[in-house]
């Protein structure tokens, strides 16, 4: 066994059964407090972070795991690989929600004591489209252009 194998399963077991276990008793000590009627916040925040950084692992597990270990392109493969879904999936996600924000905002439904900050929600989503469709360019511009400089 080789010490990348053994950091690997070390991972492995963190992320998949050390952590959830952790979050399920940080939850179970949030209910017992609450039940007592004593904060409960700190232990409630310990179990959304041991799933969080579970997730984490998993994902970053994900996106290394794509090559086989030996490929000198591993870790760029990951790091576009991360680049992509952050750009096509979770800034279109976040221009939706701003734009919810800045409808709700715009409506006067929250907080009526600044009126412009309607306009940041939706500049926020416009950017973050930007963002999104000048990378998916670019994507385009790369994939089509593999054969060279003619």
């Amino acid at each position: 066994m080789s010490f990348y194998n053994g950091i690997l399963n070390l991972t492995n077991w963190t992320g998949n059964v050390v952590l959830p276990t952790l979050a399920a008793l940080f939850i179970a000590i949030a209910i017992l407090q609450f039940s007592k009627g004593t904060a409960c916040s700190h232990a409630l925040y310990g179990g959304f972070m041991c799933l969080m950084v579970s997730g984490l692992l998993r994902a970053f597990e994900t996106f290394a795991s794509q090559r086989s270990w030996n490929d000198p392109d591993l870790f760029w493969t990951a790091l576009v690989t991360l680049i992509d879904w952050i750009c096509n999936v979770l800034l279109p996600l976040y221009a939706a929600l701003q734009v919810t924000a800045g409808g709700l905002q715009l409506a006067g439904i929250t907080n009526r004591f600044q009126p412009i900050s309607w306009m940041r929600h939706f500049t926020a989503a416009g950017l973050c489209l930007l963002l999104s469709g000048v990378l998916r360019l670019g994507e385009f511009f790369v994939t089509r252009g593999t054969g060279g400089v003619t």
